[in-house]
């Protein structure tokens, strides 16, 4: 009985002394609470004792931490609706005022959220939309960093760095804009295609002209040819004829017979006819 109570009160002690020590890591701090009560903060990292079951510890990371917002809508000095998409690094510098103010990581996401949206929407306000888009981005996320940081001082929480991750129209903005710039892509189009349809209209035509003075320069040569041939050919049957005026007769008789008595051919002269005048003389 004596060795069951000794076995019953090392277990007893040893559970007491283990409910008594806690271990702070490097990536942590430690708040330990007395009665819901804040009794002390502890930054560096070790072994460390506290009263069991009247005191709680509460860690909390001393890493730097993100926080990955919804893309949230504001409003240029150009009165464009932009679709903001950020986030913000963050770590937790003051953890008795964290734990105080908002508890926890997803109270103090929320409440990063709220303080950001608000800078951003103030600074982005004083700027155009190109100057957003391309020139003072970085400027323009700086002035948000400093200025959210102030405010997120009451929280025990430092505001590292803010920084937009994409800037998108508003989905009905963009159809407007993509439904615009199609239009205007089927406008320029519709040009090109009249352009390409007057600059061939253009080439046929100059090509007809240019067919038209080929096919009579062309003309103009036959003709001449024709005339110069006819000539020389006159000329040949005028010298033929002037050698011997008998024999040519006789030749274009017989190149007209040959040209007008065919097989189905029928000719009603009479007799005396100039025509029949070498067949008359064979008979």
């Amino acid at each position: 009985m004596k060795q069951n109570s000794l076995i019953i009160g090392g277990v007893i002690a040893i559970f007491v002394l283990s409910s008594s020590m806690f271990t702070v890591q490097m990536t942590q701090n430690a708040v330990v609470l007395e009665l819901q009560k804040p009794k002390e903060i502890i930054t560096e990292p070790g072994l460390y004792f506290k009263i069991p079951f009247f005191q709680k510890v509460r860690y909390f990371s001393n890493q730097l931490l993100d926080n990955d917002s919804n893309p949230a809508e504001v409003i240029t000095r150009d009165k464009k609706n932009l679709l903001i998409d950020n986030f913000t690094m963050f770590r937790i510098i003051d953890p008795l005022k964290f734990l105080e103010t908002v508890r926890g990581e997803r109270g103090a996401r929320a409440r990063l959220d709220d303080i950001i949206y608000s800078e951003l929407r103030v600074e982005i306000g004083t700027h155009g939309l190109r100057d957003i888009v391309t020139g003072t981005r970085d400027t323009i996320m700086d002035k948000v960093t400093k200025e959210a940081n102030i405010k997120a001082a009451e929280y025990g929480i430092e505001v590292v760095e803010v920084r937009i991750k994409r800037t998108d129209l508003p989905p009905e903005i963009a159809n407007s804009i993509f439904n615009r710039m199609r239009t205007e892509r089927e406008r320029i189009a519709m040009e090109y295609r009249s352009e390409g349809k007057e600059e061939a209209t253009k080439i046929r035509a100059e090509t007809d002209k240019e067919k038209t003075i080929l096919v009579a320069e062309a003309y103009k040569q036959e003709q001449a040819i024709r005339g110069e041939g006819d000539a020389k050919a006159t000329k040949i049957y005028a010298d033929a004829y002037n050698k011997d005026p008998k024999f040519y007769s006789f030749m274009r008789s017989m190149e007209a017979y040959k040209k007008s008595l065919k097989t189905d051919t029928t000719l009603l002269m009479s007799e005396d006819s100039d025509f029949l005048g070498f067949l008359n003389k064979s008979k």
